[in-house]
């Protein structure tokens, strides 16, 4: 990392807006309204999700979110929570994981509420942080990683316009115990943007 850079004295803001869509750090007190979504979506989640292999507790949501408001802070992950500005309900979780500040690069992670699927939230909100990275934290390299056999994930990526790098074959062990091989997208500073 150079040394004039220390993430924790980086001004962050902690929300930006799409059209439809309130994208912000998460608050204690957020684990209940969380939970709440990962009960009606644990199926779906179930095969891509460490954390929803079981249902957690309230509680454990909780801490969760309060973990990873400690960490925005810290800039280490930066998870943000996902409501509609229509009517403020809880749609997902994004947030950027695996953080290189010295190269300004991000992965970003998602995931979304089962009944707030198919409506576009999750690509709108893909390009929001995208966007966000870029303008706000100078991103060279923004990337999302999926199992090459999520196909909602990666269309995600696709609709957002990020290009496939390449696959790593047998790189990740899934919640159902299998090395899956991984996609990697990207978009890079001078090529997508």
């Amino acid at each position: 990392m150079s040394n004039d850079l220390i993430p924790i004295l980086l001004d962050i803001p902690e929300s930006f807006e799409t059209e439809r869509l309130l994208v912000r750090a998460m608050r204690a007190g957020d684990g209940k309204e969380m939970n709440e979504a990962i009960r009606e979506s644990l199926d779906e989640l179930k095969p891509w999700m460490p954390f929803a292999r079981s249902m957690p507790a309230v509680e454990e949501t909780e801490q969760y979110v309060r973990e990873s408001q400690v960490a925005y802070l810290n800039r280490t992950t930066l998870n943000m929570l996902i409501t509609r500005k229509l009517d403020g309900q809880f749609v997902g979780n994004i947030g950027m994981h695996h953080i290189d500040w010295d190269c300004r690069r991000f992965e970003v992670g998602y995931w979304i509420r089962s009944s707030c699927s198919g409506n576009g939230y999750m690509t709108e909100a893909v390009n929001g942080i995208t966007d966000f990275s870029i303008q706000v934290l100078e991103a060279n390299r923004i990337e999302i990683r999926c199992s090459a056999l999520n196909g909602r994930s990666a269309a995600v990526a696709e609709r957002a316009g990020f290009t496939l790098d390449g696959i790593l074959r047998k790189s990740t062990r899934e919640p159902d115990g299998e090395l899956h091989d991984s996609k990697v997208y990207a978009k890079v500073r001078g090529a997508e943007f």
